[in-house]
C-alpha cells in the first residue's frame, strides 16, 4: 500500500516562488519532506480518540487574571515633555524620515 503524500516537492517550489524565496532542488526536497512529516503528525493528533478527556480552554483555573487598566499619572510624560527632545516636530507630533516610498 502506497502512502499519498500531503505535499510534494512541486508545492514547495510553488510556494517558494510566492514568496520570492530562492531554493535549490535539494533544499525543495529537504523541505518538502520536513513539511510532510509535521503534516502527518498533525494528521496523527487529528485522529487521536479525545472522547475520554473533558473539553478545557484554561487547565489552571484562573480566571479575570488581567489588572485594570489605570493609567498611572506618575509614569506619563506630558505633550511638550514627551517632544522635548525631537529633533524636528510640527503641531505636537514628531517629524521623522520617510520609509515607504
Amino acid at each position: 500500500m502506497t502512502k499519498t503524500k500531503l505535499i510534494t516537492t512541486a508545492d514547495i517550489k510553488h510556494l517558494a516562488k510566492l514568496a520570492n524565496l530562492p531554493l535549490s532542488p535539494e533544499r525543495l526536497t529537504q523541505l518538502a519532506s520536513q513539511i510532510e512529516t509535521t503534516f502527518e503528525y498533525i494528521q496523527t493528533t487529528q485522529n487521536t480518540d479525545t472522547s475520554k478527556y473533558l473539553e478545557t480552554n484554561q487547565v489552571n483555573e484562573l480566571s479575570n487574571i488581567l489588572r485594570e487598566d489605570i493609567v498611572d499619572d506618575s509614569h506619563t510624560f506630558t505633550q511638550e515633555q514627551a517632544l522635548q527632545n525631537a529633533k524636528q516636530t510640527h503641531n505636537g507630533y514628531f517629524i521623522v524620515p520617510a520609509i515607504l516610498e
